[in-house]
């Protein structure tokens, strides 16, 4: 009997991991389905769309946002949550365009930037996992003290940055493709590799499972949550440099607007609020849909307020299609 039950038990297992990835799989393919729809309809909707000047500036202006959203779906998935992420990114900009007005290269203050962000994201980590605070809670107040302090560093007025090679992230092109795409992709491809193929992704996947069997089978939580959280921040900054490189200048709050479609691009990919479910690919996907919904409705001369509106329905259909599949999964 026990080595009936030794030969069935990893059998019982693998059905059940192969289950989950197909589940995983199949909700990515819905995605495409519906992205390839949108694609098709406002090619034919308008006659600008398919120009690949455009289809590039699609790519490029999504970047930041896809570069904020696959850092936040591991975070989530673990059980966590960041709301200070597009604070943390207008920060850093914010600190760049400063130090580089003092005289210290744009390099070097780039890096002082990101380790401050180094920072930040340890006292959200310790905050969240340390004094138990609800993340929601932690992240929102964090949220408005970074974003604030950039307000106050600046007087609230967008300082020029305006400097040759530093401006080339932004708006640069290798072989064609916007740098900060390229930088986007290879996030993409660096978190799936993490997330697919090392222990630390399968205990990120643990951790937001089930916290309290994770830590009887060994795992440290509050490490993961942590280290995960430094990764949105240290994101965060990188997006944030990047969007100054990109506008040639710092604005304390030019990252904020784009929060709510960075939550809601990681909810519509497949990552459950609840943890312990979702994938970087779903993510793309949605940031994708998102960023040519954005990018049509431009085209067709609709107005930023219903496209305002629109972003606030996505977000609100996200969370509800999340429920459904938790209910679902529980039956």
């Amino acid at each position: 009997m026990a080595i009936t039950s030794a030969k069935t038990a990893p059998a019982s297992k693998n059905r059940f991991v192969m289950q989950w990835l197909q589940k995983e799989w199949a909700g990515v393919a819905v995605l495409a389905i519906f992205y390839l729809l949108i694609f098709v309809l406002f090619s034919i909707l308008s006659p600008y769309f398919l120009q690949t000047r455009n289809l590039m500036a699609i790519g490029s202006n999504m970047s930041v946002i896809g570069l904020m959203a696959i850092a936040g779906t591991p975070l989530i998935i673990a059980g966590g949550l960041d709301l200070s992420v597009a604070a943390v990114a207008g920060l850093s900009g914010v600190i760049v365009s400063l130090l580089y007005g003092m005289g210290i290269d744009v390099w070097a203050a780039c890096f002082i930037a990101i380790t401050v962000a180094v920072a930040l994201g340890g006292i959200n980590g310790i905050l969240v996992t340390r004094l138990k605070l609800n993340p929601l809670i932690v992240t929102l107040g964090t949220m408005s003290i970074f974003s604030g302090t950039a307000l106050v560093l600046t007087g609230g007025i967008s300082k020029p940055l305006v400097i040759s090679g530093f401006n080339w992230l932004g708006s640069g092109r290798l072989m064609g493709i916007p740098v900060p795409l390229i930088f986007m992709a290879s996030f993409c491809v660096a978190s799936w590799w993490v997330m697919a193929r090392t222990k630390f992704g399968r205990e990120i996947y643990a951790a937001g499972g089930n916290a309290d069997a994770s830590r009887l089978m060994g795992i440290n939580v509050d490490r993961i949550q942590i280290a995960l959280y430094v990764v949105s921040a240290v994101v965060g900054a990188v997006s944030g440099i990047i969007l100054a490189a990109m506008l040639g200048a710092a604005a304390p709050n030019a990252a904020g607007q784009h929060l709510l479609t960075v939550i809601a691009a990681i909810i519509l990919g497949g990552t459950s609020l609840y943890g312990g479910r979702g994938s970087v690919w779903g993510t793309v996907l949605a940031v994708l849909i998102l960023g040519t919904l954005n990018n049509g409705l431009t085209l067709m001369n609709v107005s930023s307020f219903w496209q305002e509106i629109t972003r606030g329905t996505v977000l609100i259909a996200a969370v509800a299609f999340d429920q459904i599949r938790v209910r679902a999964n529980s039956n």
